[in-house]
C-alpha cells in the first residue's frame, strides 16, 4: 500500500464514509477558481517564501 492509499485510509477511518461523500459533494459543487486566483496560487506554491532579500556579498575578516 502506498503512503498516498494510506493516509486515505486514515482519514477514512477517521472521518467516516459519510463525511468524506459530504465532503467530495461540497467539492464538485463549489465553483470554478477564477483566473487571477489561480494565478496568485501558482505564485504561492512556486515561491512559497516569496521573493528573497537580495544581499550583500559576504566579507571575511582579514587576520591582522
Amino acid at each position: 500500500m502506498s503512503r498516498a492509499e494510506q493516509i486515505r485510509e486514515q482519514y477514512r477511518r477517521l472521518l467516516g464514509d459519510d463525511v468524506i461523500a459530504h465532503i467530495r459533494a461540497e467539492v464538485a459543487a463549489a465553483p470554478p477558481p477564477s483566473p487571477e486566483l489561480v494565478a496568485q496560487l501558482r505564485r504561492v506554491f512556486t515561491r512559497p517564501a516569496g521573493d528573497l532579500p537580495q544581499t550583500e556579498p559576504t566579507r571575511t575578516a582579514h587576520a591582522a
